[in-house]
């Protein structure tokens, strides 16, 4: 469960339900906005599972249309339709003993819902063409960013799938619910773009791209941070990352600094705060490094970057 990041209240109790659900053959549906970071719930509820020795499969609902979603999903055998030269297993069949994860399950089509549902309830599935059912042993795990409970009442979402999918589910919490993670966040995805790319020349970000990075609402969660930092690494034009090498959307000049003394006056606390967060991502993420530059204990430092939020 290393990946799932963040020692938030809110990411600690996801990890707690995902080491209490991922022993239990049932269903469980993911909620939170795009880019929180459900496919790695996913993986670690696999991970963590006894189907963890089998297939994990991955599939957008929302990637492909109904018609060939279908096909994958189900199979098809020989003769089928037009270029149907052989036969397919399918997404449910590759998955069998393992996990399928059906990432964006609120943008799936009523016919497949129903057949998705078939699934659930009876273990089986028919691949497109064939008079024939398949046993399948495949543990399913959707994910959305919509709300299912509304769309049900709309009628866009079978109500009956919707509570045989929603058994266990698990609440991802958006960015900026949970701002005292960022300061690990930050360390960790530069110090993975700086792998990722090492002919790159940053080697640090200085105070106020940090304070820039920290103040910004990223609405698009997690998976826009990492985007963020990857091209600040890649395109970076010295050893130390500057504000003004923050994407346009991310920059605002006229944002009050940790490092300057104008603007509006904050509480000592938040300056405090956003400090030790930046000399958090300076040393890696190491809190006891952190801790003891700045002359703390590390329970001071837990306190220092939690103050605020």
């Amino acid at each position: 469960m290393a990946r799932i990041l963040g020692s938030s209240a809110a990411m600690r109790n996801v990890r707690e339900i995902v080491a209490r659900v991922a022993s239990v053959p049932v269903p469980v549906l993911i909620l939170g906005e795009t880019g929180t970071g459900k496919s790695l719930v996913a993986q670690a509820i696999h991970a963590e599972s006894q189907r963890a020795s089998h297939p994990l499969v991955i599939v957008n609902c929302a990637a492909l249309p109904e018609t060939l979603l279908e096909s994958e999903l189900f199979g098809y055998v020989k003769g089928a339709f037009t270029g149907a030269a052989t036969d397919h297993p399918g997404l449910f069949c590759e998955a069998d003993g393992g996990t399928l994860f059906l990432d964006e399950i609120g943008e799936m089509a009523p016919g497949l819902q129903a057949k998705l549902l078939h699934v659930i309830e009876h273990g089986t599935i028919r691949p497109v063409g064939s008079t024939k059912e398949k046993d399948v042993d495949v543990r399913i795990i959707a994910a959305t960013h919509r709300n299912l409970h509304e769309a049900a009442k709309n009628g866009t979402f079978r109500a009956d799938l919707l509570y045989r999918l929603d058994v266990l589910s698990i609440s991802m919490p958006s960015l900026r619910e949970r701002r005292e993670d960022l300061a690990e966040l930050i360390a960790h995805f530069f110090k993975q773009s700086r792998e990722k790319y090492a002919n790159a020349l940053p080697e640090k970000l200085s105070r106020e791209a940090f304070d820039g990075l920290l103040a910004y609402s990223w609405p698009g969660n997690v998976r826009e941070l990492g985007h963020v930092l990857e091209k600040v690494v890649l395109l970076g034009r010295s050893n130390v990352v500057t504000l003004e090498d923050l994407p346009d959307n991310v920059r605002h000049l006229d944002r009050p600094s940790v490092s300057e003394f104008q603007g509006d006056i904050m509480p000592i606390r938040e300056l405090q705060r956003r400090y030790a967060a930046w000399a958090l991502t300076q040393l890696g993420g190491h809190k006891g490094k952190a801790a003891e530059k700045l002359g703390i204990d590390a329970k001071t430092l837990w306190k220092w970057l939690s103050d605020g939020d």
